[in-house]
């Protein structure tokens, strides 16, 4: 039986939170993992001394308007049915930013206002069954933004929404509240978490502590500036995606998108997630490269790509998206493997030729 090795605590910025530097997440519950066999990962992680979740309102993905809202439900089911088990893990969930098409989540509203903050995070303890969240994140930025794939910022599409300064606000007033006790963002820009930061110090606000992005081989984009700013200002990178919705593991080497392959993943289920940064041609022909780089190197595509990402120093914590025990136990297992610096250079040197295709 898998079993996991004492890990470090990490601290989450210049706060007191602690956790272990692998965190579950759960955007497939609800959606591609039912109730019983979330429950069963949920069971698992626990016991091999994962102590902190990721979760999301507008989770599970891809985001649906019958799903909204599932994880999160079937995750506080999960607390209810296991008393004392909520004391043990660090809780972190997410307020959705302005409507990408998802009319069910605020009417489709362009702007995340202060009510809708509080209001998201009270539904969000509700369907959670706790009476504290204790990272709250802001899923992607309220502002006009190159996020999820887009490359350029374009001035052309600002328009007027409620500030940093505003969002900050009602955030800091739920720490004071006791429904939250630490603060973060995802998906963000250098920009933003510099203003973030700017206006906590200015205002005397509460600090963000983290910030949830991705990161992979195929998406190094926190190296591009991004790890600067959270170095110098104490705040902490939670890696998500590390095997680019599973383009790092091989399975899509071969069989293409069947979704009749033996192990199917989001890639070859759901056309959507195709369209998006995962699943250009280019970023799976980049992931072919490095997960022949790994075989050649004794390695499965998989060990070599969450052992990147375990042992980078931009990282504080990595989360893992797992839709079986099976495959929490092969994420886990890669902890502690230790890349040559001959084979981080040929890394390196795969990444100086595509760059990011993922981005």
């Amino acid at each position: 039986m898998t079993t996991l090795p004492s890990l470090p605590r990490v601290t989450l910025g210049r706060s007191a939170l602690q956790l272990t530097p692998i965190m579950l997440g759960t955007m497939t519950f609800g959606e591609q993992v039912d109730e019983p066999t979330a429950h069963a990962i949920l069971d698992r992680a626990l016991a091999l001394g994962i102590d902190a979740i990721d979760t999301a309102e507008m989770y599970a993905v891809p985001a649906r308007r019958e799903t909204f809202g599932a994880t999160e439900t079937i995750i506080g089911r999960w607390f209810a049915a296991r008393p004392g088990v909520r004391r043990k893990v660090v809780l972190a969930t997410k307020v959705a930013g302005p409507s990408r098409g998802m009319d069910w989540v605020r009417g489709g509203a362009m702007d995340l206002t202060p009510q809708a903050i509080v209001q998201a995070c009270e539904d969000s303890l509700r369907r959670l069954r706790t009476d504290v969240i204790d990272l709250y994140q802001i899923h992607w930025p309220n502002r006009n933004a190159p996020t999820f794939g887009a490359l350029y910022l374009d001035p052309a599409q600002d328009r007027a929404q409620t500030s940093i300064l505003t969002q900050l606000q009602a955030l800091d007033g739920l720490v004071r509240a006791g429904k939250v006790r630490h603060i973060g963002l995802s998906n963000e820009t250098p920009w933003g978490v510099c203003e973030f930061l700017r206006l906590a110090e200015q205002h005397g606000l509460a600090r963000i502590v983290s910030t949830q992005n991705a990161y992979a081989l195929t998406n190094r984009v926190p190296d591009n500036g991004l790890d600067e700013v959270l170095h110098h200002g104490g705040v902490s990178l939670l890696a998500y995606s590390p095997l680019a919705f599973g383009a790092l593991t091989g399975k899509y080497d071969a069989d293409g998108f069947d979704p009749a392959m033996a192990a199917p993943g989001r890639l070859a289920l759901f056309e959507s997630m195709r369209r998006q940064r995962w699943g250009r041609p280019e970023a799976l022909a980049a992931a072919r490269r490095y997960n022949a780089l790994a075989r050649e190197h004794g390695l499965s595509p998989a060990q070599m790509a969450l052992a990147f990402v375990y042992g980078n120093w931009r990282v504080a914590s990595t989360i893992i998206g797992v839709t079986s025990v099976a495959q929490l136990e092969q994420a886990v297992a890669a902890w502690g493997t230790t890349l040559s610096p001959e084979l981080l250079a040929a890394i390196d040197a795969v990444r100086w030729t595509l760059r990011d295709p993922a981005q």
